[in-house]
Parts: C-alpha cells; structure tokens; sequence
C-alpha cells in the first residue's frame, strides 16, 4: 500500500499476507481523496474508519493533516499492524477493536466524515445497517458524510440518503448525506 497524497505521500506501508483484509486499491484512493479535497478541510475533521483493515484510508487523513482519526476494526492481527504503524510514523490515532456494528451501538463520536469498507460479500441488509445506525443515532455533524465503499455488484442508490456514486474499477463509493 502506498499514501497517495499529503505529507506521508509515497510512503509504501507493507502489511503481512496473513491479514483478511482488501485494501482499496491506490487508484480508487486517490480518485476518492480527490474528491473529499474540493470538499472538505482536512485539517478541522473529526473522522471514523470503519472496518479499519491495515488502515490506508486513515493513513490518507493523517498525510492531508486529518488530526482526529478514530480507527475500527474486530481483527487482532489488523489492530496491532495499525498500532506499529502509528507507532513507527509517530501518529496519533485512536485504534479501537470492537465489530464495527457494535461500535455504532455504543459510541458517543459525532464525526464529520465516516468511511466505512465493510467486506464486499456481506448482505446488502448489512450495508443498509451502516447507513440507518449513522442516520437514526446522530453520528455525524450537522454537514457530515458518509462514504461506503462496496462492490460494483451492489447498490445503494435506494437510500434516501444516497447523494452519488463513484466507481474505480471492482470498487464503488457511495456517499450519503445525512439530513437532520
């Protein structure tokens, strides 16, 4: 994996095979990031990464100045690459290891931006959960968003929360604004 932008750009992160994870692919990051840059200020965010997996896409906030990242992930072996990793480039994320729908239940976080990259072959009724818990619990500011990246097999554009759609190869984010 490699940062694609800020000031950790081009700095390869190699994780150990034996992770479950898929991470997104550069391409599709830098497509992504694009975006949220004409958008967002990285600086002034309070972020979510959910289904955290090695951390790419924490890593990105963190090289655009992203200062309040809170990483989730359930597998062991993810959380203690994640802990290395910041570790060894001196960052400061909040690594929590819980199942992300669990997480959702319990937090008190209010981000600005929620990125969540679930595995691709979870049932789409798993997705849609994502979408509804953010929604029915407040979990993002009064402009937030959430991004959910998934297969291009499947869609999100039923919720009515759905703004738009972007597809780099396999992957699909979908963004949702969540109205008050």
């Amino acid at each position: 994996m490699r940062i694609v932008s800020g000031s950790l750009r081009g700095r390869r992160i190699i994780a150990p095979k034996k992770l479950p994870v898929r991470p997104t692919t550069d391409m599709a990051k830098e497509g992504l990031f694009n975006i949220l840059t004409h958008r967002i200020y990285f600086q002034d965010l309070e972020v979510i990464d959910l289904f955290a997996g090695i951390g790419s896409i924490s890593f990105e906030f963190v090289s655009r100045g992203t200062q309040r990242i809170t990483a989730v992930d359930t597998n062991y072996d993810c959380i203690k690459f994640l802990t290395k990793t910041s570790e060894e480039l001196d960052l400061n994320l909040n690594i929590i290891k819980s199942d992300a729908f669990e997480f959702l239940e319990k937090t008190t976080l209010k981000a600005d931006v929620i990125f969540a990259d679930p595995p691709y072959d979870l049932p789409l009724e798993d997705f849609e959960a994502i979408e509804k818990t953010i929604r029915d619990r407040a979990l993002l500011s009064e402009d937030g968003l959430l991004i959910i990246e998934h297969s291009k097999h499947s869609s999100l554009e039923h919720l009515d929360t759905f703004t738009e759609q972007r597809r780099y190869g396999n992957s699909v984010f979908s963004f949702f604004k969540l109205k008050s």
